[in-house]
């Protein structure tokens, strides 16, 4: 059986090249491409139903992003060997890429459609999370469903001084900032990532750069595309339309949603006033609807709300709760909240609370990653908490969704950045921000939580973060826009923009920016980074009303490490066989002990909740990595006794030689009676041979005896 493989190359402009190739892999997808760059293979594919289902007025799209183990060569963790439920890193570019292609699909499309990307194969220095957007794009380029694009993602990084697009995994070690940037050939969609308290211009400049980057892979999907054909899209038609009952809608109700959304009310009052609203028109149409009367009554009533809101804010400049553009909700926070948690804080912005703890833990608390492609260790975790009751719904917790795992990732982003270095902090810690009430940005309430309760739990961070959800609603008729500080939730559902950015007194550190509209101009991204900033200093100047430097100690029920370093050669004897010697410290003293190799050096961490057991344990290994001093004296005990002398073992582990004729002035012809095994001697060090050997002595302790005069010999007779 034979194939059409057709292939275009994307010259990156670094001596690397990235190849997109159709029709010899997944040929029953409407569309499916594959990404090579070097050794790492990406394959896309996508399909979409021929029909939208009745009464959805959505767009059904599923992104899945998946790493398979055989890609490094590796096979999976857990009893049953096989990939499972996506990570948390693949949930992410799972996120990334969905955020990146949805808003470019056509308003009126409702077809099931699904996209999945997965790691084939995997050069371990090219990260596949900056090509997987191009990959998705390119296989719906080569499909017939309909899309605004195509679109791609690009990493840009500022290294060495230098900007940098899609740098290797080894040389992000040095970047002072990392965005992935998505967009079209003629505008920026979606942009995420973190840096190192940067200005506004440079973070802009870096958006630029990545956008030149992304119209070269743009060209490239449209030359394949062109090369398969797919030029023309399939026909479709998911929405009924009734303009006049669209215009009875709006002549009824405009004017009574317009009074709503100006009273300045609270979210659920003037979400029961636009209920009552629709009811009352509702009431005036025939009993029993059809389907599509239904769905279309919903619709327009939806499009009222969206007009009306958006009207009074570009009219009057006012907006939902009464505030004008840039005020920020008023705050109030609070530390210390939960006496048994080693930090805590509660932080309320207008109708959006976080209350946020902090736990210290040891190195054994880490939290492993086992991917395909990422593996270690991390000592920094934030989990994000979204129960239904912080938006006044009800409904089964069944753990934490995608939505859950990207809000607490920017939010980790962001406090990431001022932690202290790990010869700082030797404990891990884990955030927790539980969200009780929600109406806008509680990934910011996060963040502000987070720096308040961290700065209450006594991490010395380098400068406290704040964060603001920005938005922008726009008229592309008018040329009229408004950018908006510290949205709500509707403003970020009616709205054009949502913008979050977190950073401290002197820069950004974090942001996430995604855009519902085409054509932001780059004058309005620089005046919502600016606005963004007035918003984030004064948040921080309220943060810093209730806290504004770490604690001077942690709380007095926080438990305590110290860190001890030794020679490497001694990580054996204080593991001991199989693990021992550690395991008997452990029990014996209720501290928890690790220890491993940085260097070439044994570093080694005591953790407890208490003084004595930590001094215990740090006394015990410091007697086992000690080497023995040459003249120093010891506290030792008869290990064995021989014709000879006695075995004193002056450290854990180190054995010295008593010699008989070492342990007193005066002269024993046998060991009998003299020691027994386990008892306590004080000795002397006198010297080590060229063996290793330690020569040990009493004697030279003891005060030397007078020496006796012998008798005088016999007098000569006297003349």
């Amino acid at each position: 059986m034979s194939y059409n493989e057709i292939k275009t190359v994307i010259d990156m402009g670094n001596g690397s090249q990235i190849e997109l190739s159709t029709g010899k892999l997944a040929k029953q997808a409407d569309g499916a491409v594959v990404l090579k760059q070097g050794d790492t293979m990406l394959l896309a594919t996508v399909v979409s139903a021929k029909e939208a289902k009745s009464g959805v007025d959505f767009l059904p799209l599923s992104v899945d992003y998946q790493e398979k183990y055989a890609a490094t060569g590796r096979i999976p963790g857990g009893f049953l060997r096989r990939e499972a439920r996506l990570s948390d890193y693949e949930i992410l570019i799972s996120r990334l890429v969905d955020r990146a292609l949805r808003p470019l699909f056509p308003e009126n499309y409702h077809a099931d459609t699904q996209v999945m990307i997965s790691l084939i194969s995997a050069d371990k220095d090219i990260m596949p999370d900056a090509l997987a957007g191009l990959a998705a794009s390119a296989a719906i380029a080569v499909s017939d469903i309909p899309f605004n694009g195509p679109i791609s993602e690009v990493r840009v990084a500022k290294i060495d001084g230098q900007l940098v697009i899609n740098p290797k995994m080894s040389e992000l070690e040095r970047a002072t900032l990392e965005f992935i940037v998505a967009g079209s050939a003629q505008d920026i969609g979606m942009v995420e990532g973190e840096c190192s308290e940067i200005s506004e211009a440079e973070m802009v400049e870096a958006i630029a750069f990545a956008h030149e980057a992304i119209k070269k892979q743009v060209a490239a999907q449209v030359e394949l595309a062109n090369l398969v054909g797919k030029n023309v899209k399939r026909e479709y038609n998911h929405e009924p339309t009734n303009e006049t009952l669209r215009a009875e809608i709006f002549s009824a109700t405009y004017d009574k949603v317009y009074a709503v959304a100006a009273s300045a009310s609270a979210k659920h009052d003037r979400s029961e006033a636009f209920a009552k609203i629709a009811e009352e028109f509702r009431a005036t149409l025939p009993e029993e609807l059809d389907e599509d009367t239904k769905f279309l009554f919903k619709k327009y009533f939806h499009d009222v709300q969206y007009d009306a809101v958006r009207n009074l804010v570009l009219d009057e400049g006012k907006r939902l709760d009464g505030r004008d553009v840039r005020t920020v909700r008023p705050i109030w926070s609070e530390v210390n909240y939960l006496p048994a948690a080693h930090g805590s804080a509660v932080f309320t912005r207008g109708e959006t609370q976080s209350l946020t703890s902090v736990t210290l833990g040891a190195k054994d608390a880490e939290q492993m990653i086992d991917g395909a492609f990422i593996n270690g260790y991390n000592k920094f975790i934030l989990h994000y908490n979204f129960p239904a009751f912080s938006t006044g719904e009800a409904r089964p917790n069944r753990g934490p969704g995608r939505r859950e795992v990207g809000h607490g990732n920017l939010a980790l982003r962001s406090l990431k950045r001022v932690l202290p270095a790990d010869t700082e902090n030797p404990y891990t810690i884990r955030v927790v921000s539980d969200i009780l009430e929600s109406n806008g940005s509680s990934s910011m309430a996060t963040v502000c939580a987070g720096t308040l309760a961290l700065l209450d739990a006594g991490i010395k961070l380098k400068a406290p973060v704040s964060g603001i959800a920005m938005g922008l609603i726009s008229d592309e008729k008018t040329g009229k826009y408004a950018i908006l500080s510290d949205i709500l939730g509707d403003e970020d559902h009616l709205g054009d923009m949502d913008f979050k950015v977190t950073g401290t007194e002197k820069g950004i550190v974090a942001c996430q920016m995604d855009l519902k509209i085409n054509g932001l101009k780059w004058e309005v991204l620089t005046q919502a980074l600016d606005q963004a900033k007035e918003a984030r200093l004064h948040i921080l100047g309220e943060m810093k009303k209730t806290i504004s430097e770490p604690r001077e100690d942690y709380k007095p029920h926080a438990p305590r490490i110290v860190q001890i370093i030794i020679d490497k050669e001694f990580i054996g004897a204080i593991i001991g066989p199989g693990g021992k010697i550690i395991q008997e410290m452990q029990r014996e003293t209720g501290a928890t002990i690790s220890i491993e190799e940085v260097d070439g050096k044994g570093i080694v961490q005591i953790f407890a909740d208490n003084k004595a057991a930590i001094d215990d344990a740090s006394t015990r290994i410091k007697n086992i990595a000690a080497k023995p001093e040459v003249g120093a004296t010891y506290e030792g005990k008869v290990k064995s006794i021989m014709p000879f002398g006695a075995f004193v073992e002056i450290m854990p582990g180190k054995d010295g030689l008593l010699h008989i004729s070492e342990i007193d002035w005066k002269r024993f012809e046998t060991m009998d009676g003299i020691f027994t095994e386990g008892d306590k001697v004080t000795v002397k060090l006198l010297d080590i041979d060229k063996q290793g050997k330690l020569k040990l002595s009493r004697k030279a302790l003891l005060p030397r005896p007078p020496r006796e005069d012998k008798p005088a010999a016999d007098a000569a007779p006297q003349a």
